[in-house]
């Protein structure tokens, strides 16, 4: 019989620590057929503060027509318990919702564009380069304050009207958004299209082009299940930032019936199961997503809540179990 030889798997240099960037309030309520009641909202942030998250998207300062579901965000960030060192973005998308959200004491904003012409126009009536001009003076008046500013840029991977969805696209965008400046990118992948080589892909496309990788997030929608594995294909790319919404809150609005956002749940099981620090306590963010689902009259769609659904409190699979 021949003899075997035991080969070293050697494991990819990930980050030992990452970021979970919470977007359950806002883009996981602004995808729900009804408005919750603010007490509710409140309730929801608060839960998802006392779980650990370092980085919680409490709502928008869009138009009530335009986002009702998210109307009244300037009293949630009013009533909310704000926790030393946890950062509470809002989105806006011009010079009045900032003016509002700096009223409610905001000290951190979003802007958001995409990768695609057709879906930037679908989405908020304006080419990339216009909506990008209309950020210009955002990101001023936001630096005069001192306040942090991310930028999205949506259908990073596919888009719903063009479909694929060129990497230099993608770095096109990103540059022009780093020239405002910004402090911070996310890289969505809107309708779920996106797979590790994809990931690979942008990310390199970026990194070639002097991105540096500190800037960098990804915000991964799981509707075709490989959230996941393009999560971990970001940490290979030095990502250490992922957004991600509690108990997979916020469907595809372009996969009628899918999955959407990658659940919170889901992404800090994974990041423990790698040692990779988030210092967000799992069984906490399971109670304020079962909170939320008593409030919704449902079960959001994340993985690892319906694995834990029906016990008390969490349990680890064991090791050594088939």
């Amino acid at each position: 019989m021949a003899e075997t030889q035991d080969y070293p798997i050697e494991r990819p240099d990930l980050p030992r620590r990452a970021t979970v960037y919470e977007v359950g309030p806002r883009d996981g309520l602004q995808n729900e057929a009804e408005k919750l009641p603010v007490d509710v909202r409140v309730r929801f942030v608060d839960l998802l503060t006392e779980a650990g998250l370092p980085a919680i998207e409490v709502g928008s300062f869009v138009s009530r027509s335009a986002i009702p579901q998210l109307a009244d965000t300037d009293e949630v960030f009013a009533r909310i318990h704000r926790a030393s060192g946890v950062r509470y973005p809002a989105l806006v998308p011009n010079l009045k919702g900032l003016e509002r959200a700096i009223l409610a004491g905001v000290r951190e904003i979003a802007v958001f564009t995409a990768a695609s012409e057709t879906f930037n126009q679908r989405n908020i009536h304006a080419g990339i380069d216009e909506s990008i001009e209309r950020f210009g003076p955002v990101a001023s008046r936001a630096r005069e304050d001192g306040i942090r500013v991310r930028g999205y840029v949506s259908t990073a991977f596919g888009c719903p009207y063009e479909g694929e969805i060129s990497p230099e696209a993608v770095r096109e965008v990103v540059h022009k958004l780093l020239d405002l400046p910004v402090d911070e990118i996310s890289i969505g992948d809107t309708i779920g299209v996106a797979t590790p080589t994809g990931v690979y892909d942008v990310i390199e496309t970026l990194y070639d082009s002097g991105v540096t990788r500190g800037v960098l997030a990804l915000h991964l929608h799981d509707t075709r299940g490989t959230a996941l594995a393009n999560v971990y294909a970001g940490l290979e790319c030095g990502i250490a930032t992922f957004d991600s919404s509690a108990g997979g809150l916020g469907g595809c609005p372009y996969a009628p019936g899918a999955s959407g956002n990658l659940a919170t749940e889901d992404l800090v099981y994974m990041l423990e199961g790698l040692n990779i620090e988030t210092g967000v306590t799992l069984p906490k963010v399971v109670a304020a997503s079962r909170y939320l689902a008593g409030e919704l009259g449902r079960r959001p769609p994340g993985r690892y809540l319906a694995a834990v659904w029906g016990q008390d409190v969490p349990v680890a699979v064991e090791t050594g179990e088939p």
